[in-house]
């Protein structure tokens, strides 16, 4: 049988650029050069060392304790990935946001609302396209393939959102040069055939909300209750309302659909220089110097378990060695069974901890202390004044 080799006592250091650990993730740290010896000692002597011989080297500790620092930095920044998420998509994937406070914004929040501001018009990313059409007198039906083919969108599908023809804007039947002197009104009313019977006019200041909400009523009510230019599509013909009684032109605005449809056209989606999943968002393996010593007691105890499992499978290697009229059964299984144990609770614990200062735990606990403090307040008496 092969002799296995003994830890000798001490390890022979961790140097940049030696190849003392696997992937040489920390190995120009300086704590980490610092901690490194003294771990794979530590380790040692948790594993029996010297009374019990440990078939593993320094570079197998040192092994161990750079996988085991680079699991708490993959669990932390899992966490910090799923906690953060929802604020990090649309941010650029240069950003480094590793042992980072992410501020919460609206962003995502926006991104969704650009669909339904594209649709209400009033915004969105979907580009609005403008056009005018040919009416003629007594037509009212027009073939939405030709109008494609005459604005050059030809195999594009379209979307008409508005027709427009010639009608004062509402704003001029309420801030008009008359609105000082009551013609606004009379102008207003006079839009609907009722200008010689103009009410007492009365002028009161009010807010700039209710001159909008004015606007939009005076607009709202063309629309329902005066005879202009609407339009239904069917079969992919537009129908305008009512029966133009003389030819001209007709604006309508319109989108391609294929542009709103499209899930890729928005600013966040369909780019890969911003955060779009979990897959890039830039979280980095923590410098082994800026974790505390709370992380570093878990990296500790999260090695052991891993020495203690490569510990287990040397010596697994060999179930018995013989010795003179008899055999000695090795503890390999043991070891690794313990081994996997205390990992499995490890990161358990720790997936605990991460939960309990989530966002969402902490905004939470903040509301019971809170509404702690207030229920507190309501039981201190009142100071009786005396004047």
């Amino acid at each position: 049988m092969a002799t296995e080799a003994i830890w000798p006592g001490s390890g022979s250091g961790i140097h940049p650029d030696s190849g003392s650990t696997p992937f040489g993730i920390y190995d120009s740290d300086s704590q980490f050069q610092t901690d490194g010896p003294k771990f794979a000692k530590w380790c040692a002597q948790r594993l029996g060392y010297p009374i019990t011989a440990v078939e593993l080297q320094d570079t197998q500790f040192y092994a161990c304790l750079e996988e085991s620092v680079s699991e708490y930095s993959a669990q932390v920044n899992q966490f910090s990935i799923r906690d953060n998420l929802l604020h990090l998509r649309g941010q650029a994937t240069s950003s480094n946001f590793t042992q980072k406070r992410v501020k919460p914004t609206l962003s995502e929040n926006i991104f969704i609302a650009e669909d339904y501001g594209s649709e209400a018009l009033v915004g969105g990313t979907t580009e609005i396209k403008r056009t005018a059409i040919s009416v003629h007198s007594g037509s009212q039906t027009y073939d939405l393939n030709a109008l494609v083919a005459d604005v050059s969108e030809s195999g594009a599908s379209i979307e008409v959102k508005r027709v427009h023809y010639e009608a004062n804007p509402a704003v001029t039947r309420y801030f008009d040069p008359y609105a000082s002197t009551g013609m606004g009104t009379y102008n207003m009313l006079d839009g609907f055939g009722f200008g010689s019977k103009s009410p007492a006019i009365t002028f009161v200041l009010q807010p700039i909300y209710a001159d909008i909400l004015k606007i939009q009523a005076i607009e709202f009510n063309d629309q329902i209750r005066k005879s202009a230019y609407s339009f239904e599509i069917r079969n992919n013909q537009l129908r305008v309302f009512p029966n133009p009684t003389e030819s001209g032109s007709l604006w309508i605005e319109y989108i391609k659909t294929e542009d709103r449809d499209n899930p890729l056209r928005t600013r966040h989606s369909g780019s890969s220089d911003v955060v779009s999943d979990y897959s890039n968002a830039r979280y980095d393996f923590m410098a082994y110097n800026k974790i505390n010593d709370v992380g570093k007691q878990w990296i500790r105890k999260y090695g052991l378990a891993l020495s203690k499992e490569l510990l287990g499978i040397v010596r697994s290697k060999y179930g018995t060695i013989p010795i003179p009229n008899a055999e000695v059964s090795l503890d390999g299984d043991t070891l690794r069974a313990e081994a996997t144990s205390e990992k499995e609770q490890l990161i358990e614990q720790l997936r605990e901890t991460l939960e309990q200062t989530s966002r969402k735990a902490l905004m939470e606990a903040q509301r019971d202390e809170s509404e702690f403090q207030q229920d507190t307040l309501k039981k201190v008496p009142y100071p009786i004044y005396i004047g």
